[in-house]
C-alpha cells in the first residue's frame, strides 16, 4: 500500500532501540508536584525555536487548550474565531463560552470581516483564535492583521501552530519553506507579548506531545493554574525522550529533510498540473485535490484503496461536500509519488466510466 496519509512530514519516527533508557516511565505525580526529567531543557529548546520567551510541554493539544480558554475565561474578554480553526481548539473556545464568554465566529482570513466583528461588540479586550496555517486553502492566516487588531485593543491571538511546526521556518533563498523549522512565527517574522502558541509535535516532529509557547507572564500564569497540570499525568520519559530527539534531528538535518520534502511535493504537483487537480497554491506537505463536481468523493477514494493508494478523505463541514488530500512526506520516493499520480489519473478514468455506464 502506497501511503499518502501519515502526517508525519519530516519522516521522523522514533523507534525505542534509537532513545535513550529511562529509569521510570513516569514518576506517579502530576507535573504540579514535579517536573518530568528532561522536560524542563525540551521546553527551553522549543521557546527558542518558535521565537517566544517561555514555552512549556503539555500532553496533547486538547489539554493545553481546554487549560488556556478556561484561564483566559476568567478574565472579562470576548473571543473572535477564525471558523476554519481546527476542532480541537474549537473545543477549547467552547469550554470558555460555557463560562459566559461571548464567542464570534469570522470567515477564514477575513480580516475586514473581524474588524466589523469586533466593531459591534462591547470594549473587553478581544482573544483572536485561529490556525497559523490552513491546509485546506494553502495560505498562513494573516496573523500580524490579527495581532495589530489585537494589540490595540488590549487582547490577544492565539494561534494553533501544529501544521507549520517543523516546516515553515525563518525565510531564506532557495528555502521553499524557510530554515529551521520554527512555524509560522518564525516564518512572518512576528514577535509579541501578546501571541499565544498551542502547536502539537506529532506532525513534523512525529513526538504525540503539546507545546504553550508565548510570554514569560503568560505562561507563568498557565502553568500556576493550568487545572490538567494538577489532575492529568504529564508528559511521560519515553514522550520528552523523543521530543529531545526530535529536536537534535532538526538542528542536524531538518532542513535538508524540507528541501527533499519540498522536492517531492514539487514533482507531486506537478502530476495534479498534468491531471487538472491543482486545489492549493504553495508547497506544503498536504496536498488537496480539486475534483470536478460530478466526481463522487467516496467512490474515488475506495477505487484508489482498491489501487493500493491511501488517501486521506475528509468528510467536509459545515455542508461541504467531502474532499481528498495526499500527505506527502520525506519518507516518500519520486517513484511512490509518480505511481500515485498513475493510479489517481487510473481511479479518476475508472469513476467517469462507472458514470458513464460503461
Amino acid at each position: 500500500m502506497l501511503d499518502f496519509a501519515s502526517a508525519l512530514y519530516l519522516g521522523l519516527d522514533h523507534a525505542s532501540q534509537r532513545l535513550p533508557e529511562w529509569d521510570r516511565l513516569t514518576l506517579g505525580k502530576p507535573r504540579a508536584l514535579q517536573t518530568p526529567p528532561g522536560a524542563n531543557r525540551v521546553e527551553r529548546q522549543l521557546a527558542t525555536l518558535v521565537g517566544c520567551e517561555r514555552a512549556l510541554l503539555a500532553t496533547s493539544t486538547l489539554h493545553l487548550f481546554c487549560d488556556l480558554f478556561a484561564l483566559l475565561a476568567q478574565s472579562q474578554i470576548n473571543i473572535f474565531l477564525d471558523e476554519d480553526t481546527y476542532p480541537i481548539v474549537r473545543w477549547g473556545v467552547e469550554r470558555a463560552e460555557y463560562a459566559g464568554t461571548l464567542v464570534t465566529s469570522f470567515p477564514r482570513h477575513d480580516v475586514d470581516a473581524l474588524k466589523k466583528a469586533l466593531n459591534k461588540v462591547d470594549g473587553k479586550p478581544p482573544v483572536i483564535v485561529a490556525d497559523g496555517y490552513c491546509p485546506g486553502c494553502g495560505r498562513l492566516a494573516p496573523i500580524a492583521d490579527y495581532l495589530a487588531e489585537a494589540t490595540a485593543r488590549g487582547g490577544f491571538v492565539v494561534a494553533d501552530d501544529s501544521q507549520a511546526l517543523g516546516i515553515f521556518g525563518k525565510p531564506a533563498r532557495l528555502a521553499a519553506y524557510g530554515v529551521g523549522g520554527g512555524g509560522s512565527l518564525q516564518r512572518t517574522g512576528l514577535t509579541s507579548d501578546r501571541l499565544i502558541i498551542g502547536s502539537s509535535l506529532a506532525k513534523a516532529f512525529g513526538v504525540p506531545v503539546a507545546v504553550l509557547a508565548g510570554s514569560t507572564a503568560i505562561v507563568e500564569e498557565f502553568e500556576r493554574k493550568s487545572a490538567t497540570r494538577v489532575h492529568c499525568s504529564p508528559p511521560s520519559a519515553a514522550v520528552i525522550a523523543a521530543a529531545a530527539r526530535a529536536l537534535v534531528i532538526n538542528r542536524r538535518h531538518g532542513d535538508t529533510l524540507r528541501m527533499k520534502l519540498a522536492e517531492l511535493v514539487l514533482r507531486f504537483r506537478r502530476g495534479l498540473r498534468r491531471l487538472g487537480l491543482i486545489a492549493i497554491p504553495g508547497l506544503f506537505p498536504m496536498q488537496p485535490i480539486r475534483l470536478p463536481k460530478h466526481v463522487a468523493v467516496q467512490d474515488l477514494h475506495e477505487e484508489l484503496r482498491e489501487r493500493g493508494v491511501e488517501a486521506v478523505l475528509h468528510r467536509g463541514e459545515r455542508g461541504e461536500r467531502p474532499w481528498i488530500s495526499f500527505i506527502l512526506t520525506a519518507r516518500h520516493t519520486a517513484k511512490e509519488i509518480d505511481m500515485a499520480l498513475v493510479h489517481l489519473a487510473g481511479a479518476l478514468a475508472m469513476e467517469r466510466r462507472m458514470k458513464n455506464g460503461k
